[in-house]
């Protein structure tokens, strides 16, 4: 497969992250709009109620404060794992929620556990140390950027603020990190030579037999040599050749 189609934008690049974020913002609405809470459906750890909020939990947040400062990490870490990884995309982030959400009710404290930062953390995670790992040049440059942009968000895998859950922040990171490690690298990104190929054999090759054991330059030309005798047979067919010498 061809880079150029490794990297290629496609609606789904935007559409899908923008589609998360607006179930987020839809979810949060009804809260408001119905006067209701939905944090009861968050993870509990360790209660058999509380495993619900592995899936419920990413759409629940406390306060619009909360909403809008996973609002835009979401949407930019979630577009980059499109375009950079389309093809393990969705595997990552349906994973990544789930075994987020468990992990968090394995390691938690007893409380409700909301919000879809353990997610944005898994992101950060995968898009760091995949690009690092593959040692390809685009990718490692997206490991830079994240951890540019968004490297101060390791402070929150530490119990610094009690409100904060820092154990769903570091489910996420531990869960994004393996799946970097586990998940292969599904592209081509180097383009394979014809000399890089298990089959190869050097003396078979049309180029290198232009070159002595010394590697020096061998212009091999073939010496032809005519008979004017069976050139002229060839050419007409006949043995029986008469030649004449006129006089002027």
């Amino acid at each position: 497969m061809k880079e150029k189609e490794d990297f290629l934008f496609t609606n789904g690049v935007i559409g899908y992250p923008l589609l998360f974020v607006l179930l987020i913002w839809i979810v949060f609405w009804i809260e408001i709009r119905l006067d209701i809470s939905f944090n009861e459906f968050g993870v509990y750890p360790r209660t058999i109620k509380g495993i619900r909020g592995v899936i419920f939990s990413p759409l629940i947040h406390a306060n619009l404060k909360h909403l809008w400062s996973n609002t835009l990490p979401l949407l930019l870490l979630s577009t980059a794992l499109f375009y950079f990884y389309k093809k393990n995309a969705w595997k990552v982030l349906l994973w990544g929620i789930l075994c987020t959400g468990i992990l968090t009710w394995i390691l938690g404290r007893p409380a409700n556990h909301i919000g879809v930062s353990g997610v944005i953390y898994m992101l950060f995670g995968f898009l760091f140390f995949k690009g690092i790992l593959s040692k390809y040049y685009r990718l490692m440059a997206l490991s830079f950027v994240v951890v540019f942009i968004y490297g101060g968000m390791m402070w929150y895998i530490l119990p610094i603020e009690k409100e904060i859950s820092w154990e769903g922040h570091l489910s996420g990171l531990l869960v994004g990190t393996l799946f970097a490690i586990i998940f292969k690298r599904n592209i081509q990104l180097k383009k394979k030579y014809e000399w890089e190929e298990d089959d190869y054999n050097e003396e078979e090759d049309e180029f290198l037999k232009h070159f002595d054991e010394n590697g020096n330059f061998i212009e091999e030309r073939e010496q032809v040599v005519i008979d004017p005798y069976e050139f002229m047979l060839n050419s007409t067919g006949d043995e029986n050749i008469e030649i004449r010498y006129e006089e002027e």
